[in-house]
């Protein structure tokens, strides 16, 4: 469980060192701090910003903290999983409703919401599943354990 948060909080600290970097992100000069109208593309697929890549490294630390501990790691998992799953209905929600409206906060396309689907299912799994022995602070027991 630690070792899989670590490797997914790595992979958000990557992604939001990477977002600074001109060619990696392309479009580069046209990136704002905030907003739907950045026109910087991480790989050239995925909207990015100034804030959008930064909030991706506080992320990636807040994982490595949490990551020490396996109740800290599953929080992390499954805790960002979810967090990533209402960010894809919000994407879905800003597609549906108008991509250049006041609602469009955050620099969002089609291609971060399915990369957010992903992300959320992927760590929410990660987060309940990867271990069923461990980190819920109650006393372990097994299925014949339980009435």
């Amino acid at each position: 469980m630690q070792v899989a948060a670590l490797a997914v909080a790595g992979v958000f600290l990557l992604v939001g060192v990477l977002g600074y970097i001109p060619g990696i992100t392309t479009d580069y000069g046209e990136m704002t701090f905030a907003g739907h109208h950045s026109e910087a593309r991480l790989l050239g697929l995925f909207q990015v910003s100034i804030l959008h890549n930064a909030v991706h490294l506080l992320f990636g630390l807040v994982g490595l903290v949490l990551a020490r501990t396996v109740g800290g790691a599953r929080l992390f998992l499954a805790g960002g999983g979810a967090v990533y799953l209402a960010l894809w209905l919000y994407g879905l929600a800003v597609e549906a409703i108008d991509e250049e409206g006041g609602v469009n906060i955050l620099p969002v396309n089609s291609a971060d919401n399915w990369l957010h689907l992903a992300l959320g299912f992927g760590m929410l799994a990660l987060g309940l599943l990867l271990s069923n022995e461990a980190g819920t602070g109650g006393r372990l027991d097994s299925p014949a354990d339980r009435p």
